[in-house]
């Protein structure tokens, strides 16, 4: 659906419709985080929109989910590096600080993280970008490590079961499994990564 051209109350035609459409992404976060199945009604009864605005950003559902899905691995990715690169130590302080960041970003919004790990592995697309999150997250760690570039199978393995792991971990305390604070969980991450 084509966006109406012109001013608004000062607003801008483009402003109005990506003010809605973060509108549309939040509320979509809140019903698919939740014990409801995701359908269009309730994603705009949530936003307090009509159906005919959620036309004007997704064609579908399932595009509304992708496009949740990349804007937390987006929120994950870049605040989980910031915090690694304003860390001055050695590489399980960088470790530490990366999933401390992640893990705070998560207990002030479950939401973001139980639909990046949890929620999208139910859903064939946003399974595919789980995945790729959590490849990039292992890669990142293998490099970390100091192995040698994606041809080497040790250091892929070896990333791959340390994401893999964290990702079961944050699934536990997400369920209210265990309890553990931020802090103690990245310290005991941190903690693992030093005795590789």
């Amino acid at each position: 659906m084509a966006v109406q051209s012109g001013t608004y109350r000062g607003v801008s035609a483009a402003d109005r419709a990506a003010e809605r459409r973060t509108r549309l992404l939040e509320a979509t976060l809140t019903v698919w985080s939740g014990d409801d199945r995701v359908t269009m009604t309730r994603i705009c009864a949530e936003a307090g929109l009509s159906e005919r605005y959620f036309y004007e950003s997704f064609r579908t559902v399932d595009e509304a989910l992708t496009a949740v899905m990349e804007w937390i691995a987006a929120e994950i990715e870049t605040t989980a590096q910031a915090a690694a690169d304003a860390t001055e130590g050695d590489l399980v302080a960088r470790m530490r600080a990366s999933v401390k960041a992640f893990v705070d970003l998560i207990d002030r919004d479950p939401r973001k993280g139980r639909a990046a790990i949890i929620e999208s592995a139910a859903l064939p697309e946003t399974r595919r970008q789980r995945t790729a999150l959590l490849r990039r997250f292992a890669h990142r760690a293998a490099t970390e490590l100091h192995a040698p570039p994606q041809s080497d199978v040790g250091g892929e393995v070896a990333g791959l079961l340390f994401i893999g792991g964290m990702a079961e971990l944050i699934t536990a305390w997400l369920d209210g499994a265990i309890y553990a604070t931020p802090d103690d969980l990245a310290d005991t991450v941190a903690a693992m990564f030093a005795a590789r």
